[in-house]
C-alpha cells in the first residue's frame, strides 16, 4: 500500500492540472447548435461570469474544467436564446386586464362573452380585445347594432385582434365625443346614412383611448411579469418590443432597475415630443436588460381591416387604405433618428407603404452604410420593389404566422396576381441575405415553434393547407433558426455579444424539451431550461 501512495498523489496532481480551470457552469451530454458561421454542433460548453469560455467535445470539456454546477442535458438540443423580433409585451399585458375576445366564432358569441365579463367584473366601462370577424360566417366588418341592443346604458369598446380597428357602442362614442363630423388624419370613423356605425380604424382609435380608464402601474407591472414568464417558458430570452409610449417605457425601466426584467428587451419608442426629448438627453439608453436605440413608426393599418395602404384599390373594396403617419412626419422622424444614431423601424403592410419607406431609407443612406433600419411586417411588396431591400440595406422583419392566419381571405383582399408579392419570406431573404422573425403577439400566439413550423412548411397548427400556403416561399430550418437568433441579434446591433453560442459571447441559451425535427416543428415544444447570461431563468424541473 505504501508503494502506491506516490502513484495516487501523482494522479491527484495530474487531475488537478487537467481540471485546473474553474468555471461557474458546465453543460454536457448535449447537442449544442451554436448557430455560428459554420453551424457547428458541440457536445459541451463551459461558462464563467455569464460568458462562454469554451465549447467542444464532451470528454475535452469535462477534463479541462471544474465547476460549481453541472447540467447533464440528456442529449437534448441546445440553441442560443430565441428572439421574438416583433412582439408587444405592453399590449399583451393590457389585454390580460380586459375581456378576452380571442377566438370568438360569431358576433353573438362576442356578446355572450362580454355579458359574462360584465356580470363578473361589474366595470363602469367594458373594454375588450381580440375579435376577428374573418372567423365568423359573416366576414364583413361589423357595426354596433347588436352591441347597442345588449348594452344600451354602459360604454363598450372592443378592439380587434390586430389593434387596428375598434367596435364601440353608441354610449362609448358619446363618451369620446365622436360624431359623424369628427375628423382624423391617418384613420377612419365609419359612417352610414349619416350615423356612426361604431367602427373606428387606426389613428381614430386614439380619440377613443383618451376617454378610457387606465389600469394602475401596479396592475400593468404584474401583467408584464406574467407575459414575461410565458415567453421564457418557450425559450424566448430576447423581445424586440415594437412600440412604447414614454409612460409605458417607464414601467420597463422600473422593472429593469428592480432586477425583475429577466428578458432582454429591445424597446422601440413611438416618436413624439416626450420621446424626442428623451433621446436628446440620453442618446442610446441601456439599463440592465433594457435597451433603447430605435423609433417605431406605424406607417399604415392592417390588411384585415383594409387599412393597409396599397398602390391600387383592394380587390374586394374600392379603397386603397391610407397612411397612418404622414410622409412629412415620417421624413422628420427619419432625419432625427439618423442625426442621433437611432434605428428606425416602420410598420409597413401595404405595397405603397413599403415602397415609400424603402425609397426614403435609400435616399438617406449610402449603399454600404450599416444603418440596419427595419421594415416591420414587409407584408405586401410590389414585384418591382423587392430589389429595394438589397439596395437600401433595409432589414425585413416579418411574422410568419400572419401568412396562415390571413390565408383565409388574403387573395380576396389582394387578388391572385398581387398575392404573389405577399408573405414572400424566401424572396425577401434572397434579396437581403438576412431576415428576422417575430410573432406580433398578442395578435398571434407567443409560441416560437409555431413560427418555425409555419416558415418551413407554410401550414397552420392544424397542418393546413396540405400543399402549404404559397409554398414556394418556404424557408429552410437553418435559416429559420438564424432568423430567430443570430440575424435577430444583428437587427438590434448585438451580434458581437449574443445570437450565437461562441467563445466570449453571452451564455444565453435554451435547452429544448423535445428535439425539433427538421421537416416538422409542431407546438408545443417548451424549454427544458432557459439561461440568460449564465443565470437560470426557467426550469421545467
Amino acid at each position: 500500500m505504501k508503494r502506491q501512495i506516490p502513484f495516487i498523489v501523482a494522479l491527484i496532481l495530474l487531475s488537478a492540472c487537467i481540471k485546473g480551470k474553474h468555471v461557474d457552469l458546465v453543460v454536457h451530454n448535449a447537442n449544442i447548435y451554436s448557430i455560428d458561421g459554420k453551424m457547428s454542433v458541440y457536445q459541451a460548453m463551459a461558462i464563467k461570469d455569464g460568458k462562454i469560455v469554451e465549447l467542444g467535445p464532451e470528454r475535452e470539456i469535462l477534463n479541462a474544467y471544474s465547476a460549481e454546477n453541472f447540467i447533464n442535458a440528456e442529449k437534448k438540443e441546445i440553441y442560443p436564446g430565441l428572439h421574438d423580433a416583433h412582439g408587444h409585451i405592453m399590449s399583451y399585458a393590457r389585454q390580460l386586464l380586459v375581456c378576452d375576445l380571442v377566438g370568438v366564432g360569431s358576433y353573438a358569441a362576442l356578446i355572450t362573452r362580454l355579458e359574462k365579463f360584465a356580470q363578473k367584473e361589474k366595470p363602469a366601462i367594458i373594454q375588450a380585445r381580440g375579435w376577428d370577424q374573418s372567423l365568423w360566417s359573416n366576414t364583413t366588418l361589423p357595426d354596433n347594432s347588436l352591441l347597442n341592443q345588449a348594452f344600451p346604458d354602459i360604454p363598450v369598446v372592443c378592439t380587434r385582434i390586430d389593434g387596428h380597428a375598434v367596435l364601440a357602442n353608441d354610449k362609448a362614442l358619446e363618451l369620446a365625443g365622436i360624431t359623424p363630423e369628427t375628423k382624423v388624419h391617418g384613420g377612419k370613423i365609419a359612417v352610414k346614412n349619416g350615423k356612426c356605425t361604431g367602427l373606428i380604424l387606426d389613428m381614430a382609435i386614439e380619440v377613443m383611448k383618451k376617454k378610457l380608464p387606465q389600469p394602475t402601474k401596479a396592475q400593468l407591472k404584474t401583467a408584464i411579469l406574467k407575459v414575461q414568464d410565458e415567453l421564457i417558458a418557450y425559450g424566448i430570452t430576447n423581445v424586440h418590443e415594437a412600440g412604447l409610449l414614454m409612460d409605458e417605457f417607464a414601467l420597463f425601466d422600473e422593472l429593469a432597475s428592480e432586477n425583475k426584467l429577466k428578458l432582454s428587451v429591445y424597446a422601440m419608442l413611438f416618436p413624439n415630443e416626450k420621446s424626442v426629448e428623451f433621446v436628446k438627453e440620453n442618446g442610446q439608453y441601456v439599463n440592465g436588460n433594457l435597451t433603447v436605440r430605435s423609433f417605431k413608426i406605424v406607417g399604415d393599418g392592417s390588411l384585415g381591416s383594409r387599412g393597409a395602404c396599397l398602390l391600387h384599390a383592394y380587390h374586394d373594396y374600392n379603397t386603397t387604405g391610407f397612411l397612418t403617419t404622414s410622409i412629412l412626419n415620417i421624413q422628420t422622424t427619419a432625419k432625427f433618428a439618423k442625426e442621433h444614431n437611432y434605428q428606425l423601424n416602420t410598420h409597413c403592410i401595404g405595397d405603397s407603404t413599403n415602397r415609400i419607406l424603402l425609397h426614403l431609407i435609400d435616399s438617406l443612406w449610402g449603399e454600404n452604410d450599416d444603418h440596419r433600419w427595419r421594415i416591420e411586417h414587409a407584408q405586401v411588396i410590389d414585384q418591382a420593389d423587392f430589389d429595394l431591400f438589397n439596395k437600401s440595406n433595409a432589414i425585413p422583419s416579418v411574422q410568419p404566422t400572419h401568412a396562415v392566419s390571413d390565408m383565409r381571405w388574403a387573395e380576396e383582399r389582394l387578388g391572385k396576381e398581387r398575392l404573389k408579392g405577399a408573405y414572400a419570406y424566401k424572396t425577401l431573404l434572397n434579396q437581403r441575405k438576412m431576415i428576422v422573425f417575430g410573432t406580433d403577439f398578442p395578435v398571434e400566439k407567443t409560441n416560437p415553434f409555431l413560427t418555425l413550423h409555419v416558415a418551413m412548411n407554410r401550414k397552420n397548427n392544424e397542418n393546413e393547407p396540405n400543399e402549404g400556403f404559397l409554398i414556394e416561399e418556404a424557408i429552410s430550418f437553418d435559416n429559420c433558426i438564424r432568423a430567430m437568433t443570430f440575424w435577430a441579434a444583428m437587427a438590434r446591433f448585438e451580434e458581437k455579444s449574443s445570437g450565437s453560442l461562441e467563445r466570449n459571447k453571452d451564455a444565453t441559451f435554451v435547452i429544448i424539451d423535445n428535439p425539433m425535427q427538421r421537416g416538422k416543428v409542431y407546438q408545443p415544444n417548451y424549454a427544458w431550461k432557459t439561461y440568460h447570461k449564465g443565470t437560470a431563468i426557467f426550469s421545467m424541473d
